[in-house]
């Protein structure tokens, strides 16, 4: 193997056999037997063949590349942030090296010939050399760790924290190091959402635990392959779907329905957000992928029953009279499933959201189940006051809900039970293991980000976009479109945080739209060369309203529309004009908070899958005009489960005092247009949102007048023809 350039202690000189070897001696021989002369350069002054550089930087285009298996063996990232217990998140963080450089679209410059003869032995590619001299050690460079996984032979250190992060498109398990918050080990299980109707979408709530299990088994494998006793993992904590709604019988234990599913949330582990083929998941710009729709007419009746002058439901809620929120859909559900009205009558049903479900199951289920959810999930029910902290008895009788099926509301950070579980050997030896942290998954992924401040704010990119600002303890109002909502509550005696946030109904749903309905690209991946190819949409829009417009607008007759378009307009201005148009749309809620705030934000933290695309994340700082950061450590949302998990009282495994906090590995793109063009590019991407509005109109006013043309020669048919019988028996009868 070649020693590392700057590292080696004798300089390389080259034979007529082409075998590179040491020069120590006054004569040498090579491997081929030829007899040679000492190397006369000095130690420091390494010279290489173009050749020999070349085939030396080959690997890299392997190795060294941000999104492949093995991590970018370029010097670390800039330190901006704080994680976890004592070290660093990302693999190779505080290696030497200086900051990296950054090409034109944030991504870094490729490495200098010393950076890549240290990867070349970092990746352990056999090349034919002989050994150096005895006594006489030549430094490698570090293999880095893979996909921030720990190796096999690593002493793992102090105790780990586990996280279940259950999602509408998948369940996972994640473990990690509570004094680096490395992830050690996990394991993701798909699950389907299914379609009984247009515009319903529904889920097995069996299916969903069953996922849970099977990651935690998984899971618990991999950590024993990689010896490491599970016996470390001190707590687990929950992150969810939320708004999701499940109602079933506490005797039993069975749902008495199916989970009544909330909007996709998205996922941090895929490129973007795509759902697997296979799935029962439809075609992007369905609204049923994005909104459970049965609720529509009871939300109408409801809301002739509210005062315009008087929305005590938003001023008790912070959230809007919506089919989107789970009150409605158990409203449904007791008003159409007789099993669950029975249930109800017999005081038998359970409800909750997806976090209530798991925990009641995972500490005892019928046999002691703990029956609770914590104030981020109850804050999405329409029936929680955000400012007492709890279940409302006004808002209870207004929905009709008997305050007996609710769970108990608890803190995002205590103890609700122990793990109960015996149908697994492997999953079993968690028995014992304390559930200590829950959240839904927007608010987790804000802890996972460490956005303790006021001010501080994150954007999920996967599906659909989720912006969450974190208001500290004041509870602020929005007046632009947004939702007030409860950020955390880290500890029963800890005060409570909340948060404004905006929801974009389409970002990777975008792609996946490119994908399937057009079929301009054939993987997610793909947009990004496209993009790159062009680096311009040359005056393309794309505004992607395919059920309506969501925050700031709320507009439900909006449609999508591609306008701008020239001869010259190719698959690659639209590409380019899709991802643009995740960026024009996260700019709206963000300008949308800063007014209701009164705090600009100095940069955006995110996460999700789409963040891997970095045209997407330049174009984003270049749109926003304010620096994004991006972390190392991808997975934000089951890291703030676990860190609200290992942090509770009678835990204690993980501390999110500040100084605490270990420092943390963070990518930054800057703007890299001024502010007058990305202002050009951000008003006329207004014009087009302007442009996509008034295409759906009213049932009544669609099928008014046309209707009644229509029908008219059907009327005239009908009575000619009665006309015409009763002539006929008339004439029939006459002599």
């Amino acid at each position: 193997m070649l020693p590392a350039m700057g590292s080696t202690s004798f300089p390389l000189r080259p034979c007529r056999r082409r075998a590179w070897l040491p020069a120590r001696r006054a004569h040498v021989t090579c491997r081929a037997g030829h007899r040679l002369r000492r190397a006369q350069a000095p130690p420091h002054d390494v010279t290489l063949p173009q050749t020999v550089r070349t085939f030396l930087l080959f690997p890299l285009s392997v190795i060294g590349r941000p999104g492949r298996q093995r991590p970018p063996l370029h010097p670390a990232p800039e330190v901006v942030g704080n994680a976890g217990g004592g070290g660093a998140w990302a693999g190779g963080a505080g290696r030497e090296g200086s900051a990296p450089v950054k090409g034109p679209l944030g991504a870094r410059s490729e490495p200098s010939t010393a950076a890549s003869l240290q990867a070349l032995q970092a990746s352990r590619t056999p090349l034919p050399r002989p050994s150096p001299s005895p006594g006489k050690r030549v430094k490698t460079a570090r293999q880095p760790k893979a996909g921030f996984m720990a190796s096999a032979k690593k002493a793992v250190l102090g105790p780990l924290v586990g996280a279940v992060d259950q999602g509408t498109s998948s369940t996972r398990f994640l473990v990690f190091n509570s004094k680096t918050a490395e992830l050690l080990s996990h394991h993701q299980v798909e699950i389907k959402q299914e379609f009984p109707r247009e515009g319903w979408v529904e889920q097995d709530p069996k299916e969903i635990l069953q996922s849970v299990y099977e990651c935690i088994e998984k899971t618990c494998e991999k950590l024993g392959q990689l010896n490491i006793d599970i016996s470390n993992i001190k707590a687990i904590g929950v992150s969810n779907q939320r708004e999701t709604t499940v109602v079933w019988d506490k005797l039993t234990g069975e749902p008495l329905y199916n989970a009544v599913a909330a909007p996709v949330s998205p996922g941090p582990s895929d490129p973007a957000a795509v759902v697997p083929s296979g799935s029962s998941v439809p075609a992007a710009g369905a609204s049923s992928v994005w909104l459970d729709l049965r609720t529509q007419s009871t939300v109408e009746s409801l809301s002739k029953r509210i005062p315009g002058n008087n929305n005590f439901v938003k001023s008790k809620t912070g959230l809007p009279l919506s089919t989107y929120f789970s009150a409605v859909k158990l409203r449904w559900l007791l008003d159409n499933v007789r099993k669950v009205q029975k249930a109800v009558e017999e005081d038998r049903a359970l409800f909750g959201t997806i976090d209530s479900w798991l925990i009641w199951s995972l500490t005892g289920g019928a046999s002691g189940g703990v029956h609770c959810t914590d104030v981020t999930n109850a804050s999405r029910t329409m029936l929680f006051n955000i400012h007492s902290l709890e279940w409302d008895k006004e808002l209870c009788e207004f929905f009709e809900i008997p305050m007996k099926i609710l769970p108990n509301v608890r803190s995002s950070s205590e103890i609700y039970g122990l793990m109960k579980i015996s149908h697994s050997p492997k999953a079993g030896a968690l028995e014992g293991v304390p559930i200590s942290g829950c959240l839904g998954d927007q608010s987790a992924a804000l802890v996972g980000q460490m956005c303790f401040q006021d001010g501080q704010a994150k954007n999920t990119y996967g599906t659909g976009c989720f912006l969450l600002c974190n208001t500290g303890r004041k509870c602020v109002f929005s007046e632009h479109g947004l939702l007030t909502t409860v950020a955390y509550k880290l500890g029963r005696d800890k005060p409570v945080y909340y948060a404004l946030e905006g929801s974009v109904a389409i970002a990777g749903a975008v792609i996946r739209w490119l994908r399937d309905n057009l079929g301009i690209i054939k993987s997610s991946e793909e947009i990004e060369k496209l993009a790159k190819e062009v680096g311009t949409s040359y005056g393309c829009y794309f505004v992607p309203a395919f059920s309506g417009l969501y925050a700031p607008y709320w507009e439900p007759s909006a449609r999508g529309i591609i306008c701008g378009l020239t001869q010259f307009t190719n698959k690659c201005h639209i590409a380019f004009a899709a991802l643009e148009a995740v960026c024009f749309q996260t700019r709206e809620i963000l300008d949308a908070m800063n007014r209701d705030c009164g705090i600009p934000l100095s940069h955006l933290q995110v996460d999700g899958g789409m963040t891997n695309n970095k045209i997407l994340m330049q174009l984003q700082a270049d749109i926003l005009y304010i620096p994004v950061v991006k972390p190392s450590m991808p997975e934000t949302t089951a890291l703030g489960a676990a860190m609200a998990a290992g942090a509770a009282e009678g835990v204690g495994v993980w501390s999110l005092e500040p100084e605490d906090l270990s420092a943390v590995t963070m990518e930054r793109f800057e703007p890299q247009i001024n502010a007058e063009e990305s202002e050009i590019r951000y008003s006329t991407w207004k014009k087009a949102v302007m442009k996509s509005m008034g295409w759906v109109t009213t049932q009544s006013s669609e099928s008014g007048d046309p209707s009644i043309f229509c029908s008219l020669p059907l009327g005239f048919f009908i009575v000619s023809s009665v006309v015409m019988l009763i002539g006929a028996r008339y004439l029939s009868g006459m002599p």
